[in-house]
C-alpha cells in the first residue's frame, strides 16, 4: 500500500471530522444556544483543539436542549 492509496483510504474520514468542527462551532456560536457550563469560548476551544474528539464531546454532553 502505498502513499497514494492511504491519502485516498483517509480523505472521507478527515473532510468528515472538518464538515463537522465547523458545523459544531457554528451550532456554538447561534444567539439561541445555551451549552453546558455557559462558556461558549471554552466549547470552541475544544472542538477545535481535540480532534476528532471535541466535536463528539460537544455534540454528546456539551448542548443543552
Amino acid at each position: 500500500m502505498d502513499i497514494i492509496e492511504i491519502i485516498l483510504l483517509l480523505s472521507p474520514i478527515i473532510i468528515i471530522n472538518y464538515v463537522m468542527v465547523i458545523y459544531c462551532i457554528i451550532d456554538v456560536l447561534k444567539e439561541e444556544r445555551t451549552v453546558k457550563g455557559g462558556k461558549k469560548i471554552i466549547w470552541i476551544l475544544l472542538i477545535a483543539l481535540l480532534n476528532p474528539f471535541g466535536w463528539l464531546l460537544y455534540l454528546l454532553i456539551g448542548r443543552e436542549e
